[in-house]
Parts: structure tokens; sequence; C-alpha cells
């Protein structure tokens, strides 16, 4: 599995799309870096969470435009809350936890998948189920990590009862929907080394 993990991650580019998510990915990394030096170490830690996903859709061989759509979302999702935009604009914060849930879905379809835990994706119905229930699992996760960075670190951070529940409606419906394009279509790369 980790040989073919690395296989995946040393793989050159062959697209623009391949380009293009590798290019977010080295940017992620680099801001994340300076972060370190330049911002608040809670803003550091939220954007630094993002870095396992961004490197982990590579490596495990995703399909260049959903790997670009991981690395762009996840990114997006961390940088909002560092820059306030989840305050700022109404509904963004819905908008992104379907989104982000339903690409971090697709990571956990992938990852089961290559365990032989579920039926391979394409053509089956299985994904809708198992997406959907990863993608409360995630938003319930997610959720419970918020709480306590409210109760323990910072009180900067918004939790209420509605927003928690309205967080995991909106990420259930986005795996919901991956999972829907996953019991269609493959998630991974045609020549991806199989985990």
């Amino acid at each position: 599995m980790i040989r073919a993990m690395y296989a995946n991650l040393k793989r050159p580019p062959r697209s623009v799309t391949d380009w293009l998510a590798d290019v977010v990915r080295a940017v992620a990394i680099v801001i994340v870096i300076v972060s370190l030096f330049t911002l608040p170490f809670t803003d550091f830690a939220v954007l630094s969470m993002s870095l396992p996903a961004v490197m982990l859709s590579r490596m495990i061989g995703l399909r260049s435009g959903l790997d670009l759509v991981t690395c762009v979302t996840v990114f997006v999702a961390a940088g909002s809350n560092v820059i306030d935009l989840y305050r700022a604009w109404t509904g963004w914060d819905l908008i992104v936890h379907a989104v982000c849930t339903g690409v971090l879905a697709a990571v956990a379809l992938v990852l089961l998948d290559d365990a032989r835990v579920i039926e391979p994706t394409g053509r089956r119905r299985t994904p809708i189920v198992v997406a959907t229930m990863a993608g409360l699992a995630l938003s319930a996760v997610w959720e419970m990590i918020e709480w306590f960075g409210y109760r323990f670190i910072t009180d900067a951070i918004f939790v209420t009862y509605d927003d928690t529940i309205g967080d995991m409606i909106a990420g259930g419906a986005g795996a919901l929907l991956l999972g829907v394009v996953a019991s269609r279509f493959r998630l991974t790369r045609a020549d991806r080394a199989a985990l």
C-alpha cells in the first residue's frame, strides 16, 4: 500500500489538470510554511489541517479533475476560516461543508475500496450509502473538533446548535451527491498504482 501511494505521488503530471493540481498542492505547502511565521498559531493549525487531504488525493490516485477539485476545495475551506469568510458571506459555510465533505467522502470511498471493505466504485449502488455515511461521520468529527476548539482554545470559533446541525446536513448532502457520481463513474485514474 505504501509503495503504491509513493508510486502515485511520484508519477509525473500528464495533463493540464494534473499540473494545476500539483501547483495548488505546492502553493498550499508554501502558504502553510509561511503562515507558521506570520499568522497566529490557531490560523497556522487550521491551514495545516488541509495538507493531509491535499497530499492524499494524489497518493491514492484520484482522477485528475477530482484531484484538482479536492485540493482547491480543502484549501479554500481552511483559508475561508483564516480570512473569516464564514462570517462575512451568508451561506458560504454550508456551500463549503457540502463540497468539502463530498470530496473527502470520495477519498474515503477510494481508501475503503482499496482496503476491499466495499465494492469498487463505478456502476454500483454501494457508494451512495457508504459515501453518505462517511460524509456524515466526517461532518460529526469536524463539528467535534470545532466544539473542542471553541471550548478549550478560543471562543472566536462560531459554534451553535443550529450551525452544527446545518453543517452536518450540508456535509451529508454533499457526500450523498458524490456517492451518486461514484455509483456511475470511477473516482480513480486508469493508470494509478493500485493500493
